[in-house]
């Protein structure tokens, strides 16, 4: 203990040089204006700056990656909140309150409830990093495919809890999005499947064009189809209703508390990412909420839950790409090869040979979620502002985002076209009042659920039992089937007291 804590303030010496807070500083300002854009991404940033950051020396250019990839992750909360734009898909979750929040008016202390958790979960995240660090990684290595299965067999479940008021018309939605998922390549046999000839689908289709159309082009044609004259956002004007209050900061206290925890746990899990972490995170957050009949319809903890667990991510992602040198996400990935540019190599005796890179990137860490805080809660009227504009403006500039943050992604005219096709299908499911929250869920883990599976089926031989022999994978499936259970009995019991109600 004390001797980390001797080299983490070390590791403070060298990254309060001016240097190095002013790449902090850069790579969060850089990483939240990414987060807005959608399509661009903290990963394709990265892979555009890594050329320019040859002359760099390694520290600073690390600190600006890392600056890069957590602003990244509450830039996104911006327009989710704002315009219904889940630029990322570990923004998916914070759409629903965020944006049922902005539309009560409340969207100031929405934005400041999601800087304020990624600060703490954020915060969280990199203390874990700093001492549990050699433990975690022991536990990583013991998650193969099979324990992989059962976390996203349990990601799944809890789609139950965003059905809505109709658990059939939740699963119908899944099952929309599980078919969607399995447009491309097979990922055993490499057979092309649902691509109808088209070459654009050979590799699947991009999530961002189906949640942005889905979400954010669907709501702007409700809308429009509605032909509402009154304004539809009140924006406060008194700075103090543009804050969260103490009421919202006591509600989402547990919230803070458990995204915290579940978002380390699953970054440490190379290849689980943040949006597993903020699905999660807001399944656990509903399941114990003491008003979980709000939650998706406006609930400030339903944007602190998702928001924590995808800033805490980034302390437990950075677990294994610094001890064992095994990225657990795209943008990591990037961070991997930088380190390997500059003929370091991660992995257990990176903290032994390179001490005072290693703890000057993690005490970064610390100083870039206080930085992130810092630039992003004055700026939160600034961003509700922008909710005074007239809808006859908002609407168009909404649209031109989408379209640009959409092309973006290859510069195909055929994204668009899908782009099109998503924005019709959410329009349909919002006027069937069928929730488009469980086909998102549904089209992000399906797939990683399908190749933990074929994996698991390799090793063991084309057994299933594999899946219920291994310890941790029997927990996660415990607790996927608990859930179902609970949840369906609960709803069946709520059902049958206001039939018996309606009787007497």
């Amino acid at each position: 203990m004390i001797e980390t804590l001797n080299a983490l303030a070390g590791g403070f010496a060298n990254a309060l040089s001016f240097q190095n807070l002013l790449f902090a500083f850069l790579g969060v300002a850089v990483g939240t204006l990414v987060g807005v854009l959608p399509g661009l991404g903290p990963s394709a940033t990265l892979a555009i700056l890594l050329p320019l950051t040859f002359t760099l020396p390694p520290a600073a250019s690390l600190i600006l990656f890392a600056g890069i990839y957590y602003g990244a992750k509450y830039g996104g909360s911006t327009t989710a909140i704002l315009l219904n734009i889940p630029g990322e898909s570990a923004s998916v979750m914070t759409t629903l309150d965020g944006y049922a929040l902005a539309k009560e008016g409340r969207a100031g202390p929405a934005l400041g409830i999601a800087a304020i958790s990624s600060f703490v979960a954020g915060t969280v995240g990199v203390i874990g990093l700093t001492f549990l660090a050699p433990v975690m990684a022991e536990l990583a290595i013991e998650f193969g495919p099979p324990e992989f299965f059962g976390l996203m067999a349990f990601g799944l479940t809890t789609i139950v809890l965003l059905a809505g008021d109709s658990v059939l018309k939740g699963i119908l939605s899944a099952v929309l999005g599980l078919l969607l998922a399995t447009v491309g390549s097979d990922i055993v046999s490499g057979t092309a499947r649902f691509t109808f000839g088209q070459l654009e689908l050979l590799d699947g289709i991009d999530f961002v064009i189906v949640a942005i159309g889905v979400f954010a082009v669907a709501e702007v044609l409700v809308n429009v189809q509605r032909r509402s004259q009154h304004q539809l956002f009140t924006v406060p004007k008194k700075l103090r209703e543009l804050l969260p209050s103490r009421d919202d900061l006591k509600r989402s206290r547990f919230a803070m508390a458990q995204s915290s925890v579940v978002g380390f746990f699953i970054g440490v899990l190379p290849g689980a990412g943040a949006t597993v972490a903020s699905f999660v995170s807001y399944g656990i957050e509903k399941r114990f909420s003491k008003r979980p009949e709000k939650l998706g319809k406006g609930a400030i903890e339903g944007v602190a839950a998702p928001e924590g667990a995808n800033n805490s991510e980034t302390g437990g992602a950075m677990v294994p790409l610094l001890t064992l040198g095994i990225p657990g996400s795209s943008a990591t990935a990037i961070m991997l090869a930088a380190l390997i540019i500059y003929g370091l190599q991660p992995g257990p005796q990176l903290f032994t040979e390179q001490p005072d890179l290693v703890w000057t990137i993690i005490a970064s860490m610390y100083i870039g979620n206080v930085i992130c805080v810092l630039l992003n809660l004055p700026l939160v009227p600034v961003f509700a502002s922008i909710l005074r504009v007239p809808y006859t403006y908002l609407y168009p500039g909404i649209l031109v985002v989408c379209v640009v943050g959409v092309y973006s992604l290859s510069s195909s005219h055929f994204d668009l076209y899908l782009l099109l096709l998503f924005a019709v299908l959410g329009y349909v499911m919002r006027l069937l009042d069928v929730p488009p929250a469980p086909l998102l869920l549904a089209f992000v883990l399906g797939p990683l659920a399908e190749t933990a599976l074929a994996q698991s089926m390799v090793i063991s031989g084309g057994s299933l039992t594999i899946l219920l022999t291994r310890p941790i994978s029997l927990v996660f499936l415990a607790l996927a089937a608990l859930l179902l259970l609970s949840t369906v009995a609960g709803r069946t019991n709520t059902f049958r007291t206001k039939v018996l109600e309606e009787a007497e």
